[in-house]
């Protein structure tokens, strides 16, 4: 089932330009429109909204061994170590799903937490945030991005194929930049 997922670099044939925020909205809106409370989007990754974080049973069943809080401190959102004990390990960003919030400052260290989890055996990695389509979904394609050298425009098309998404418009100029960053430094 995952067995393609990690040759991305051959596949840059989409697009050698970074599409606008414009054309981003139109492929996000496309596809399905609902969401599961959450959704495994790659090997070990998952996105999913605060009831299933707030839910250490369901976390358990899935075999979390990871959070990155895309709302830390948020309301319904304030998970910590002291909430999840030492069997899974916490990352918290505190993030606003606002277009003007500076989320492009978390891209690379919640990337780099999420490769370093992922590096370890066993480890299954729950990205969120209140809905676990924005805050948490932004930080999943720069995840892909960084690491797999994913487009944004293919990281979007990876993520759709297993979650419905939907970044603010803020969030989507902030991952264009780095998709330009990301192409100019490679």
């Amino acid at each position: 089932m995952w067995s393609n997922m990690n040759n991305a670099q051959g596949s840059n044939a989409v697009s050698p330009v970074t599409p606008s925020v414009k054309d981003l909205v139109k492929v996000l809106y496309g596809g399905k429109r609902f969401g599961n409370r959450v959704d495994e989007v790659w090997p070990d990754l998952f996105i999913g909204d605060m009831s299933v974080a707030n839910d250490r049973y369901s976390l358990w069943k899935l075999e979390i061994t990871h959070i990155v809080n895309a709302a830390h401190g948020r309301m319904h959102c304030q998970g910590s170590h002291d909430f999840y004990g030492s069997t899974v390990d916490y990352y918290g960003v505190p993030a606003d799903d606002s277009p003007s919030f500076d989320l492009s400052r978390y891209f690379f260290p919640a990337a780099e937490y999420i490769q370093s989890a992922l590096d370890t055996a066993g480890a299954r990695v729950f990205v969120h945030c209140a809905v676990g389509v924005s805050r948490s979904a932004s930080l999943v394609l720069a995840y892909l991005m960084i690491h797999h050298h994913y487009s944004l425009l293919e990281a979007i098309h990876k993520v759709k194929e297993r979650r419905w998404i939907f970044p603010n418009t803020g969030f989507l100029k902030q991952l264009c930049a780095l998709d330009v960053k990301l192409r100019t430094t490679r």
